[in-house]
């Protein structure tokens, strides 16, 4: 099948439904990883201590590798339990239709986020934040400020409250639902006083 279009929220759904079922525990230690071994072998991918390539063989065989790994795996919905197939054609075709820059945040705090190719000098942008792991609620808003005021720091990566309001942050409760709106709200907050309201979270 060839994209040459976007596919909305209701037909990716309606392909995973349609899709290969999978367990999430073989998705993750079985599928994942034995697949991403055959890949390192197939395309003699070494990097020695060299962790961000420079050799423009390895960076193609890299490439190829990405693509033979989506092609031969698929794209797994966790909650489904499904894996969505795609082939070449629409991969290509999604790639050729993908946006060449994206602008987050807004006015003087906002960037523009290009690919980089190469040995580029243009700096890239640089996420900052605890990224996902947990935070409690007493230091939250105080840690994202650290990050916001490094001139450094393009946009934000928020943390998880572990609890709020002094309960729990259960994942499936209302809780859980009131802890990503004092996220948001926090978020905001210490951007505002770093003197950068505008940054992308």
């Amino acid at each position: 099948m060839v994209a040459r279009r976007y596919i909305d929220v209701f037909e990716t759904y309606d392909r995973f439904a349609e899709g290969r079922r999978i367990p999430e525990k073989d998705w993750d230690y079985v599928i994942v990883p034995e697949n991403a071994k055959m890949m390192k072998e197939r395309y003699d991918l070494h990097f020695g201590s060299n962790i961000i390539p420079d050799d423009p063989d390895l960076i193609d065989r890299l490439f190829l590798a990405g693509v033979d790994m989506l092609l031969s795996t698929g794209i797994y919905n966790s909650d489904l339990g499904m894996v969505l197939d795609l082939d070449e054609d629409e991969l290509y075709e999604g790639l050729k239709m993908a946006p060449k820059k994206l602008k987050l945040g807004r006015g003087k705090d906002r960037v523009t986020c290009k690919a980089r190719r190469g040995n580029t000098l243009r700096k890239p942008i640089i996420q900052g934040g605890p990224t996902g792991a947990p935070v409690s609620e007493g230091i939250f808003t105080s840690m994202i400020q650290s990050y916001a005021q490094e001139p450094t720091v393009d946009t934000i990566v928020s943390g998880v409250l572990n609890t709020v309001d002094g309960h729990p942050a259960t994942t499936n409760t209302p809780w859980e639902i009131r802890a990503t709106h004092a996220e948001i709200r926090y978020v905001r907050e210490a951007t505002r006083k770093a003197g950068r309201p505008g940054m992308c979270i």
